[in-house]
């Protein structure tokens, strides 16, 4: 079977094929025979994990499992305490209240890579990055969880997936986990948690990333495995 971790860049689709024409994973990573866990908006970027096991597909998709996601999301203003606060204990969004999120104003910008299409900005009001973790998967959640308290998502950039995070995997950049990183997030999933752990490199920046070899898909990179 195989595990494939991606960074889907800006307006490209979670899936490998479009009738409309538009940018498709099938454009970075050109693997037959696999399928994204969940989805991420086509206007989101970041983490996806894309395999051929139906069963891991299953229990890492069904919020039952608990399985913790991270976003960073780039707002409209500087949130005030009582709106984390809400955000912290569930908001009501269309399709019901969010369950309890783990939230954090982050200190100053994080070094993230440029989006192909700059975000809008609005004259005399600054904009801040909330790092948000949740194991729900409804609809444009946490766009909708941060518009629900005030404050609109203006990027948003999933980092990490259960104890998987990019690393310096830059946009269109994908690798294969290794053998234990596998047996690392079936056992995330098998006991609906998290995995605080991390076999994958965590932290507040983006890099340069790892020097990868070009693959055979359109524009994107696949991370050379030593």
């Amino acid at each position: 079977m195989k595990y494939i971790i991606v960074n889907k860049p800006y307006e490209v689709l979670t899936q490998f094929t479009d009738e409309a024409g538009r940018a498709t994973l099938k454009d970075f990573v050109p693997e037959p025979g696999i399928y994204p866990v969940g989805r991420l908006d086509y206007d989101s970027e970041g983490l996806v994990l894309l395999t051929d096991d139906k069963q891991l597909q299953h229990r890492l998709s069904d919020p039952k499992f608990k399985v913790e996601k991270t976003y960073w999301a780039q707002v409209d203003d500087i949130p005030k305490e009582e709106a984390l606060t809400r955000l912290r204990l569930g908001v009501q969004i269309k399709g019901g209240k969010t369950t309890p999120a783990k939230v954090r104003l982050m200190e100053g910008e994080p070094k993230v890579w440029e989006r192909s299409s700059p975000i809008r900005f609005r004259k005399n009001i600054p904009t801040c990055w909330l790092e948000i973790k949740i194991s729900q998967g409804m609809n444009r959640q946490v766009r909708r969880m941060t518009a629900a308290v005030g404050y609109p998502t203006l990027r948003l950039i999933r980092t990490s997936i259960g104890p998987f995070s990019l690393g310096g995997l830059q946009p269109g950049e994908w690798r294969e986990l290794m053998p234990e990183e596998v047996e690392q997030l079936k056992s995330a999933a098998s006991k609906g948690n998290s995995g605080s752990g991390s076999s994958a490199v965590r932290g507040k920046s983006f890099g340069a990333g790892s020097k990868g070899r070009r693959s055979s898909g359109k524009g994107g990179f696949r991370k050379q495995i030593n």
